[in-house]
């Protein structure tokens, strides 16, 4: 994404948005940042920066790591990401040739 362009959107982005920008937004959502209706269509770069900063910052007291979320954030944060591959995969995601194009 460069300076000058704005974001499509969560439910826009190719396969899915299985990327960064796609973390930040779902996160986003988990920690009640954002309502889970907006999917940051039409946002510049430095809307999704100041959004990543605020997210790591919610993310501080649990290392990151989704298990040691409270239940309630630890539930939200399931079903979103099984939604979030769910429709990645119908839009032609495949992880496994992630993996493959990396190696």
């Amino acid at each position: 994404m460069n300076n000058d362009r704005r974001y499509m959107g969560i439910h826009n982005d190719p396969r899915g948005a299985m990327n960064a920008t796609g973390n930040i937004i779902r996160d986003a959502w988990v920690f009640g940042l954002l309502p889970e209706t907006e999917t940051c269509e039409g946002w510049l770069p430095g809307g999704i920066s100041d959004l990543y900063e605020k997210v790591s910052k919610a993310w501080e007291p649990f290392a990151g790591i989704p298990s040691r979320l409270p239940p309630e954030l630890f539930e939200k944060h399931q079903r979103i990401y099984a939604a979030a591959v769910e429709r990645a995969r119908a839009k032609g995601w495949d992880p496994d040739q992630e993996i493959e194009d990396e190696g």
